[in-house]
């Protein structure tokens, strides 16, 4: 049975590294938007020029940036046998535009699992990885502008996606296989 989740969470949550976990565990791919972002700044084109622009500010890179690329990614053949959104939908606009794309593809959403953390160990974590990644977006200043766009604009749809069944909560502190361990036993509940 093929699963299509999505997974939420402020920055530092872990949302990349349990997705990754989840994803060979499912056998799924994992969509991640800040990966491709990272990887079209990187490659310094166009997209990652203007990507950059945003996160070094702290900013999220716009919708229409974002959902072109969210529905082409859904679109590929290797996505039928289902797949984990990291770090996309973040905001209403957002949910309504993955259940259009959901929707044209003949297929819906399965569940939405979210990771919790207290700000502080978020905080901590995002400098750790600042540190060891040296990733210019990842100042001080960036990280909690990040944080609180989150919590302005994220993480409201968590009510959204509770009032239509598909919210699971994971607390995502601790050691990563022991949140790994949590999140599987949360996704064996969506797939009953």
């Amino acid at each position: 049975m093929s699963l299509r989740l999505v997974i939420m969470g402020p920055q530092g949550s872990g949302k990349g590294t349990q997705a990754a976990l989840l994803a060979e565990r499912l056998g799924v791919v994992t969509i991640s938007t800040g990966d491709i972002f990272r990887s079209h700044m990187a490659a310094g084109d166009e997209l990652g020029t203007l990507a950059q622009s945003y996160t070094s500010r702290g900013e999220l890179v716009p919708d229409e940036v974002t959902n072109a690329m969210v529905r082409q990614r859904l679109a590929e053949p290797d996505v039928a046998e289902g797949f984990i959104l990291d770090g996309y939908p973040r905001n209403c606009t957002q949910v309504d535009e993955l259940d259009d794309i959901l929707a044209s593809l003949g297929t819906r959403l399965d569940g939405v699992i979210e990771l919790t953390a207290d700000r502080g160990e978020l905080l901590a974590r995002m400098a750790r990885r600042a540190a060891i990644e040296q990733r210019e977006d990842d100042t001080e200043d960036a990280i909690a502008r990040r944080l609180d766009i989150y919590a302005e604009q994220t993480a409201p749809l968590t009510a959204s996606y509770a009032a239509r069944g598909l919210l699971v909560t994971v607390e995502g502190t601790g050691e990563i296989a022991e949140v790994a361990e949590r999140i599987a036993t949360a996704v064996a509940g969506v797939r009953s």
